[in-house]
């Protein structure tokens, strides 16, 4: 079972999108836990982040093995979920 955590700004993200995404965003971070890597999450390229879609909008997160954390950093809508 891994640890979630959830940067502040990625808190604060969450709090802006409406009420039906937010609900599945919240069950799809709460399912990391248990699998860190499910079907369907992607690695971004020239980075150790996932990806992973819940309807239109993108969870950008880090795996920690070792001492068994995710790192949520964003979530964002999917036009700008790459943008820095």
């Amino acid at each position: 079972m891994y640890r979630i955590e959830v940067k502040k700004s990625a808190q604060k993200e969450l709090s802006q999108i409406s009420p039906p995404y937010n609900k599945n965003i919240v069950e799809a971070i709460d399912e990391l836990a248990s699998n860190p890597r499910p079907a369907g999450a992607k690695k971004l390229k020239g980075s150790e982040a996932y990806r992973i879609r819940v309807a239109d909008y993108r969870i950008i997160y880090t795996v920690e093995d070792v001492i068994k954390v995710v790192e949520v950093q964003r979530i964002r809508h999917r036009k700008d979920a790459y943008k820095t």
